[in-house]
């Protein structure tokens, strides 16, 4: 468990916060002493659970139902957690989703329907609460994937959505200094209980299904001897959001050497 004062007075926005990365995310953010707001597309229900979870730490938890695609439905969200906390020290730019398909037959509507949520929604996200991170000093952490650095050939459209995202960290890092910090974290094969429904998996996460198989087969290639576990991402984003403000532009893998093979 994180110090309570770490981030004590300050505020946080997850984006997708309500399931596996997000949520782990969003408790460790609340944790360490932030109020946190969280937005969901369906997951209501587990929106609700997480926003009580934070609620029960002592702080304060506000849930906002916000479709990515859309950029009213994301100044909307902005603005109704601006309007419950008055201020917003840091965004998370979690929400993704994660597709495949071999990419000569990939069609436009698949194509889109990738970057529309994983490259464009965190630069509205990130457009729309700018003014007020600029006003908080604050920080933006993003979430990529290893996918992102390394080609893989059935999930092309993914893996260039998440590479644009690396590099609209940078664009952003220097377009919005010196107020505003902007940092990436890029997962790798993440670990989830087989319980976990693979049919919301929209948190930009590697496993999306549980494969006892693939799972042992990643953990073997990784040099760390496992994989990768959403604490361990959640963890990486507390780094950005507490270490020093100078630091800005970076994108941290976190896969235990697993792109190192």
């Amino acid at each position: 468990m994180q110090p309570a004062d770490f981030l004590a007075g300050k505020t946080a926005f997850v984006t997708g916060g309500a399931r596996r990365i997000g949520r782990a995310i969003a408790l460790t953010l609340a944790q360490a002493g932030a109020d946190v707001a969280i937005s969901y597309r369906s997951s209501h229900a587990a929106a609700a659970q997480i926003s009580a979870e934070i609620a029960a730490l002592g702080r304060r938890a506000v849930m906002v139902e916000c479709d990515l695609r859309s950029e009213s439905s994301v100044r909307a969200a902005v603005a109704a957690v601006n309007a419950e906390f008055g201020r917003l020290d840091l965004l998370v730019n979690n929400a993704a989703v994660f597709a495949s398909g071999a990419l000569e037959s990939l069609t436009l509507e698949q194509w889109d329907a990738v970057f529309e949520t994983n490259a464009r929604g965190p630069y509205l996200v990130a457009r729309e609460a700018l003014a007020h991170l600029r006003a908080a000093r604050g920080r933006i952490v993003n979430i990529g994937s290893l996918g992102g650095f390394h080609p893989w050939a059935g999930h092309a459209h993914y893996c260039a959505s998440k590479a644009a995202l690396h590099m609209l960290t940078q664009t952003m890092a220097k377009a919005f200094a010196p107020e505003v910090s902007v940092n990436c974290v890029a997962p790798g094969w993440i670990a989830f209980p087989e319980a976990d429904n693979p049919s919301d998996a929209v948190e930009g996460q590697l496993s999306l299904a549980p494969d006892r198989g693939q799972s042992a087969r990643f953990a073997a290639k990784t040099p760390m001897g496992r994989n990768g576990s959403a604490a361990d991402v959640a963890q990486a984003v507390l780094f950005f959001a507490t270490g020093p403000h100078f630091i800005t532009g970076q994108t941290l893998a976190v896969d235990g050497g697993l792109g190192l093979s």
